[in-house]
């Protein structure tokens, strides 16, 4: 974005988008543990708008500041639209999370360090598949049985950051030093990028160009529920993939359970699974508040030194991260599959017709390709109309041709029945309570205990976990889901992962 903006976006400017964001959804929202920021499509979203404002002649920053006032009401619409938010199922985010592909092509940045010489290149390379490899190890050994329990969630929790702070040093050590590597471009301390103040001139723009902005503004209000922050230039800021569901991840009590057969032996396999989330507002807060100190003459000295490198590789461990959970990627691995070592207890395995698993892939490629296509090209600014498409696709077209049951596997809802109790619940269900939802297609659920010991992974609590019986993934990750922690639920299959804690933090 700072390149395709002409550095109209530097990195004050979404520093203070985070701050502003984060304090106050931490002090405000109903979801007080979503990371807010400037996400990739918002990134597409801007840089689109410059390259069809600005050769025109027209003010950039007062235009994008019509577009948020816009918005800010247009959003309040969508709201009262319960049946469109009660339709969203998981073929509308998986085709949408799926485009986090575009993070792994974010690491063209790789291709700019060929500027200062192949040496420069080369090391940038290098460094870049080095933060992935030991980035993504730091996710691996936090889901596995490997050291203490608070050794692999100090690994999964913090492994990222310090990878970021090691290779930025590594890259001066022994003859490495001498090599001249692009770096983070910054600014003056709580300065923006370009020469001008914080609060931008909205009325210094023509009156038909304001009239212009309103399609503008209908498509970023289909695209996101946002904090609009129009007024101080800078982008717009919404939930974070995968800061949001780290963080959510990382405030988990959770709990390792033992896969067991139809006949009840246990089968050695253990899942890992919620027990509750610790849900407060200060940790979101504090991170927010620690995110303005950024902004500090020494601090951004400190960014500055980042190579591009070491962010290319950022990028593809989120992008990696991200794809891996998604429900695009989970089922084209079942598909890839040896029939004879999957589990019966897989969520896909209940598809009585594995033509429709096919079938429901290929509808799910076809709805990222139209979107990641039109990302390419000067339309850009109108890929949510493809993602907002897929819901009469899903409501009329789907069931002709997919039955019931198979939809309910193959395409659960994108929130749980507990969020969605509010607008009435899911599409094509009936809330019978706080935790849970019914349906004519409702499996039967199992319980397991969860003693006062020490296998709970975080937390002292106690209680009863309530499980579906095809509950099993091979570890839970919730690089793929954005949402808050009661939202964390099986991205394959209807079943969700429900709870009854005793603690006072579930309580809470």
């Amino acid at each position: 974005m700072f390149a395709k903006t002409a550095s109209s976006f530097g990195v004050n400017e979404v520093l203070l988008a985070s701050v502003l964001g984060s304090v106050v959804f931490s002090v405000f929202a109903c979801q007080p543990l979503v990371i807010v920021g400037v996400t990739g499509p918002i990134t597409v979203f801007n840089y689109t708008v410059y390259d069809i404002i600005t050769p025109r002649g027209n003010n950039y920053f007062a235009f994008m500041c019509w577009i948020g006032l816009y918005a800010h009401p247009a959003g309040k619409f969508p709201i009262h639209l319960q049946s469109t938010l009660m339709e969203a199922q998981m073929v509308n985010a998986d085709a949408l999370g799926f485009s986090h592909y575009e993070r792994l092509q974010r690491g063209h940045v790789l291709t700019r360090q060929w500027a200062n010489g192949e040496p420069a290149a080369y090391l940038s390379i290098t460094v870049a598949l080095l933060v992935l490899g030991a980035a993504y190890l730091c996710g691996v050994i936090g889901c596995s049985t490997l050291f203490q329990r608070y050794v692999r969630k100090f690994i999964e929790d913090y492994g990222t950051p310090l990878t970021i702070v090691f290779f930025t040093g590594f890259v001066h050590i022994g003859r490495m030093q001498g090599v001249k590597l692009e770096t983070l471009p910054t600014s003056k301390a709580f300065f923006p990028h370009q020469d001008r103040g914080w609060f931008i001139h909205f009325w210094d723009i023509d009156v038909g160009d304001v009239f212009i902005a309103m399609p503008f503004a209908i498509l970023l209000t289909i695209l996101f529920y946002f904090d609009h922050n129009g007024l101080l230039g800078i982008p717009f800021p919404n939930g974070l993939i995968p800061q949001a569901p780290f963080h959510t991840n990382s405030l988990c009590v959770t709990q390792q359970v033992t896969d067991e057969s139809e006949t009840g032996a246990e089968k050695g396999h253990t899942t890992r699974v919620i027990e509750h989330v610790v849900e407060q507002r200060v940790s979101n807060l504090a991170q927010g508040l620690l995110t303005l100190g950024t902004m500090s003459g020494p601090l951004l000295i400190v960014l500055h030194l980042i190579p591009q490198g070491v962010l290319a590789g950022l990028f593809f461990v989120m992008g990696v991260q991200a794809l891996e959970g998604n429900g695009i990627t989970l089922k084209m691995v079942y598909l890839a599959k040896d029939r004879s070592l999957t589990a019966a207890s897989h969520p896909l395995s209940r598809v009585q017709r594995k033509a429709a698993v096919w079938y429901f892939v290929a509808l799910e490629l076809v709805g990222f390709g139209a979107t990641f296509a039109i990302t390419q090209t000067i339309a850009a600014i109108g890929f949510p109309v493809f993602i907002l498409l897929l819901i009469p696709v899903r409501t009329f077209l789907l069931p002709k041709y997919f039955t019931r049951d198979e939809l309910s596997i193959l395409d659960a809802p994108t929130a749980s029945p507990f969020t969605m109790e509010s607008v009435g619940g899911n599409y094509g269900e009936e809330v019978d309570n706080l935790h849970g939802a019914t349906s004519n297609n409702e499996r039967p659920e199992s319980s397991v205990r969860l003693g006062e010991d020490d296998s709970t992974e975080r937390g002292e609590a106690a209680g009863e976990l309530k499980l579906n019986d095809f509950h099993q993934r091979s570890s839970f990750r919730g690089e793929s889901n954005g949402m808050g922690g009661d939202d964390y639920e099986q991205r394959l299959g209807s079943g969700r992962l429900s709870y009854r804690s005793r603690s006072r933090s579930a309580q809470a």
